[in-house]
Formats: C-alpha cells, sequence, structure tokens
C-alpha cells in the first residue's frame, strides 16, 4: 500500500461525498485505501457514505471526538508508505496525488508535504504556508505588520509570504487540509496530540516533525480547493473557544519554557482578550 487517505466528517455530507469522488476521479499511479472517521454526525453520512462508497473503511464514533482523535483512530490502522490528512470540505485535483506522491519518493529526507490550498475563490489559503507561532511573529501579525510589510523575514514571519510562492521550498508548517506525511516520519515523532480538539494539531505535528530533523516542505505545483470552515459553522462558539485553546497549547508545550514569566503573562493575557473580543464579536454578530 503506497498512501492511506484520512478524512474526517462532522455533519458535511455532501462535501465528504464530493471529496471521495475527486479522489476516486485521481490520476493515481499507486495504491491507496481511504479512511472516513465520522463523528457522530447527523445528517446520514455513515450510511450514505458506506452506500456509495462500500470498498472504502469508515470509522463511525458516538459522538465527536475532535479531529487529531479521529484522525489518531484511522491513522494507527493505515498500512501506506505516506499518510494524508484530506479535510472533507475539500476537492483534490486530478494530478495533485500522483504529483505528491512521486515527489516524496524522490526526496527521501521530506517527512511531510503540502501542496497548493486555494479558496474557492481562487485566493490561497494562507493557513497551508505558515510560520511557526512565535511570540514576535504573532505579535507582528496582530498588530498588522505582517500584512504592513509583506516582502519582511522580520515582520512577515508568521506567513512567510515573502518567499516565492510559484516555487517549492521548505517551511515551518503546513495545515491539516492537506498533509501528506512520511509513515516512518509518523513512527518516530508519535501520532498527533489529542489536547488539541480541532486547531493547531498541524501545528504542533510540525513543530515536532521538524524537531525530530525531517523537512517540511511546500509544493506549489499541485493543488487542491478547500471550502474552508464548512463543518465549523455550526457551533461558532465552541470553535473560537477550541482555537484560542489551540494557541494557549502550543505556546504552554513548546514555548513557555523559552520565555520569562513577563513575555509568557503577556501571551497569555493577548489570547485570553482576543477570545473575549472574539466571542463579543460573535454574539453581536447573532443578535444583529
Amino acid at each position: 500500500m503506497d498512501l492511506s487517505i484520512v478524512i474526517v466528517n462532522y455533519n458535511t455530507k455532501k462535501l465528504t461525498i464530493d471529496c471521495i469522488q475527486s479522489v476516486l476521479n485521481s490520476k493515481l499511479n499507486f495504491q491507496y485505501e481511504i479512511f472516513v472517521v465520522d463523528n457522530a454526525s447527523s445528517d446520514g453520512s455513515v450510511m450514505q457514505i458506506k452506500s456509495l462508497f462500500p470498498h472504502i473503511k469508515v470509522i463511525s464514533n458516538k459522538e465527536n471526538v475532535g479531529f487529531s482523535k479521529a484522525n489518531n483512530q484511522a491513522i494507527r490502522r493505515c498500512s501506506g508508505r505516506y499518510v494524508l490528512l484530506l479535510n472533507s470540505d475539500t476537492i483534490v485535483n486530478e494530478n495533485t496525488l500522483d504529483t505528491i506522491i512521486c515527489f516524496m519518493d524522490r526526496e527521501t529526507d521530506i517527512g511531510a508535504v503540502g501542496c497548493e490550498v486555494n479558496l474557492p475563490d481562487g485566493t490561497l489559503d494562507k493557513a497551508c504556508h505558515r510560520g511557526f507561532p512565535t511570540p514576535e511573529a504573532s505579535f507582528y501579525y496582530m498588530m498588522g505588520l505582517a500584512q504592513k510589510y509583506p516582502t519582511s523575514p522580520k515582520y512577515n514571519s508568521y506567513h512567510k509570504s515573502y518567499l516565492n510562492m510559484k516555487e517549492v521550498h521548505d517551511i515551518d508548517c503546513l495545515v491539516g487540509a492537506f498533509m501528506m506525511v512520511r509513515k516512518e516520519v509518523i513512527e518516530q515523532v508519535g501520532l498527533l496530540d489529542e489536547e488539541f480538539f480541532m486547531y493547531g494539531e498541524d501545528i504542533d505535528w510540525c513543530f515536532r516533525i521538524k524537531e525530530a530533523g525531517w523537512r517540511i516542505v511546500y509544493n506549489p505545483t499541485v493543488s487542491i480547493v478547500h471550502y474552508k470552515g464548512a463543518s465549523s459553522r455550526k457551533k461558532p462558539f465552541k470553535i473560537v473557544y477550541e482555537f484560542h485553546r489551540a494557541m494557549y497549547l502550543f505556546h504552554k508545550k513548546h514555548y513557555a519554557k523559552k520565555y520569562n514569566f513577563f513575555i509568557n503573562s503577556v501571551v497569555y493575557t493577548g489570547i485570553t482578550l482576543k477570545l473575549a473580543f472574539a466571542t463579543i464579536s460573535n454574539f453581536l454578530k447573532k443578535v444583529h
């Protein structure tokens, strides 16, 4: 088995079916398997997917266990040389998978690779090309300096868009919407950290992969389309909370020991204030 594809579904039946179909339509000259992990959807996803795609391996959870844990459930059963995390709200272009596998076969020091991820309007999903969220990078980004100085390596280290986005190059972290990881890398660094419910797990994984000495690479020669946030619209406060909780968890796990009490206090205060503002903003949108 060359490739194991893992798709987590949560009330995105139509999108998930379209995603699976795009994989099946791919010009793929390798053996592959598809896992769909359903997080207790209420839209009839499991029955429909099993009916349409009887060869696909479906794991049906009785509760929403989150993105990390759901992926791990499938990864433990994967037999491919590569494991691909693929969001249910994505469409894979026909040459993407074959090209990426061939690329990984050639470049044996790459631990994980991503491709160009485009939004439906054709613009780049910036989450597919990121630097690690150090306190400095996060501060410059939140203060708007990254947008003001897009070509500056210092001020724009959050998304690193000063790099040539049309050329293959090393990057800090990819997005879990499309992230192909070498199986031996997973065996070395471990599975996704299940403390992260649905955000930050991809950044944490990339951090550990790079710490172990493997390369993380962005390959824009191929692409996918990402209908972003499809399942996350269901519970806005839960999403907002988990997004900010992931920031806290990542800093605490990887950076807290590297910075003094003052810097850590500023970071945690900033995350708390950002969560408060986002919650109030969400509430006001509902009222109006």
